[in-house]
């Protein structure tokens, strides 16, 4: 079997008879974890909780908007919890919910996957650049 052969067990696709007119599940769960921000969010988070200011100094090159934004959207996702403290001001603290433990496995192997293949990916492009000039 090649590499690129899948096995039969693993499912790719929805099984037969799903309703094509309620939102796909894999891309619903897909297009919110995987946007520019999100893994990297999670990833800080897995190390510790943070505050906001602190995420966003350790990230850096994220506007606070985005983040707020990346934040609210994995806390509605059940992938992050919000604590506000009552201090003056209000320190909001953010954590990873056990929902949001349970995918650091998952995002780890695609994190992996793409450490492993960057190089491939980027001369892929370079070569395909080459040959649309």
């Amino acid at each position: 079997m090649s590499e690129a052969t899948i096995s039969p067990s693993i499912r790719i696709l929805p099984p037969e008879g799903t309703d094509r007119d309620q939102p796909c599940v894999v891309r619903d769960v897909v297009d919110r974890i995987g946007d520019r921000w999100s893994l990297l969010v999670l990833g800080h988070l897995a190390e510790s909780s943070l505050r906001f200011n602190a995420m966003h100094r350790t990230i850096g090159d994220i506007s606070k908007q985005v983040l707020s934004r990346t934040l609210r959207r994995l806390e509605e996702d059940g992938f992050v919890s919000r604590t506000v403290h009552d201090s003056t001001p209000p320190q909001v603290e953010y954590a990873l919910t056990p929902m949001g433990m349970s995918f650091l496995k998952p995002m780890k192997a695609v994190l992996d996957w793409a450490d492993a293949h960057h190089d491939a990916i980027t001369l892929s492009r370079d070569l395909f650049a080459r040959r649309a000039s």
